[in-house]
């Protein structure tokens, strides 16, 4: 970059850095939406840089994002890709690669998981050939129920796929011990749980491969993005595969040659010297991120431990303020030995409620609150998963109860202090 680039650069970002107080939208104290993206002129000015770069798709912003987040997080690689659910598809993909011999997984082979969650949770499993094996949840965690591992497991059980609900961790301690017990692999989709920690170390290190979003809603944001962690330098290339349309070379975007013998070897039935570049060992996709969408991430990476304190002191405001109406709704609570980096707050109406979920959230939602549902509630349930091979292997009547009586307000660092107390006070109505 010459010294005239630099200094048009430069005379851009102050005018945004001037401009973004009168174009952020204005904080209304009575509307209380369950997520949101937090973000100032930093975010605008990283973005508009990658734009005058040129250069667009994934670039020197995604490289240095995966470096700072793979730190942050305390895994050897992050591998950036379009969304979170992509990351998940690219993660359950991997472990279908023959590249890994007689460890791979082959379709009709199961993976252990839970119905009360994200459907792109368990999308791939069904999508890679595969068969989830479902079993239940337990409160107030609304994590795995651990203790149902071994009902679920059989000759055919490859891996565990579960999600930290809402950024509680599961149980990690016994399902790592059981996946090495067995020999399965683990997955543990973190989207919902970037900064949480178990036993003092970061959700998303302890299995074979993590995937975090980077949604609006998420800790921090790209718009739309997601990234694949692993330890693994062997999952890696996989996952690096099959998100570059299914490629056996390596080399970075605009690179050629990285490994000195592009036109010198032999693939299978293709002739010798074929052009590496243009080696496909697996059936790939092409889910990369934009070099815009990593610029604002490493903004907002900036922010996030700062967005993490939030979380959890929002978490303790509402958690205070609803204690004491615990004989009409189940609070959430930490699994033990864990430090959540709370997603959202899920409440749950006890059986003897005096009113449903439903006329309770639409009241809410005419207070400004915002609601969500725990997701698909029960998967099994969902008009997609008709027609699905499944194996339900335990009852699912925790899950049904979140499918029915579950809801869950927000905790983002964008709800002040004003807005805390609106949302406490308009839940204690509500509720009373």
């Amino acid at each position: 970059m010459n010294e005239q680039n630099a200094s048009v650069r430069q005379k851009i970002a102050d005018l945004i850095r001037e401009s973004a107080p009168t174009l952020m939208p204005a904080n209304d104290p009575t509307n209380v939406p369950v997520s949101g993206k937090v973000f100032d002129a930093e975010e605008m000015c990283l973005a508009v840089d990658a734009v005058l770069d040129g250069w667009w798709t994934s670039g020197r912003f995604a490289a240095e994002f995966e470096k700072e987040f793979s730190k942050f997080m305390g895994v050897r690689a992050a591998i950036l890709t379009n969304s979170g659910s992509s990351a998940n598809l690219l993660a359950i993909s991997a472990l279908t690669s023959p590249s890994l011999g007689g460890k791979r997984l082959l379709p009709g082979d199961e993976v252990i998981t839970v119905a009360a969650g994200f459907p792109t949770t368990v999308a791939p499993i069904v999508q890679n050939r595969l068969v989830p094996v479902f079993i239940d949840v337990k409160f107030p965690t609304y994590n795995v129920d651990e203790t149902l591992l071994q009902a679920a497991f059989s000759e055919r059980t490859g891996a565990i796929v579960l999600a930290h609900t809402l950024g509680n961790t599961f149980n990690v301690q016994v399902v790592s011990d059981f996946a090495k017990r067995h020999d399965l692999f683990l997955i543990e989709d973190a989207c919902d749980a970037v900064g949480s920690t178990y036993l003092g170390r970061q959700v998303g290190t302890f299995g074979d491969i993590a995937t975090v979003s980077f949604y609006p809603a998420h800790h921090i944001t790209m718009g739309e993005g997601g990234a694949v962690l692993t330890d693994s330098p062997s999952l890696k290339r996989i996952v690096e595969s099959f998100r570059d349309w299914g490629r056996d070379c390596w080399c970075d975007p605009g690179c050629d040659n990285t490994c000195g013998v592009r036109f010198q070897q032999q693939f299978g039935d293709l002739p010798y010297g074929y052009d590496h570049k243009y080696v496909y060992s697996h059936l790939g996709y092409n889910l990369k991120v934009t070099d815009m969408q990593a610029a604002i991430g490493l903004a907002q990476l900036k922010k996030l431990p700062g967005f993490i304190s939030s979380r959890k002191s929002n978490f303790s405001a509402l958690y205070s303020g609803l204690r004491d109406l615990e004989d009409r709704i189940i609070l959430p609570e930490p699994e033990e030995n864990a430090d959540p980096s709370w997603f959202g707050f899920p409440i749950t109406l006890r059986r003897d409620g005096f009113r449903d979920r439903r006329t309770l959230t639409e009241a809410l939602n005419e207070r400004g609150i915002g609601t969500r549902l725990l997701f698909g509630g029960n998967l099994t349930k969902q008009l997609a998963f008709r027609g699905v091979n499944f194996r339900v292997a335990s009852s699912l009547e925790n899950t049904d109860a979140v499918m029915e009586r579950t809801f869950w307000v927000g905790v983002y660092p964008g709800i002040d202090e004003r807005r805390m107390d609106y949302l406490i006070q308009n839940l204690r109505d509500a509720l009373g």
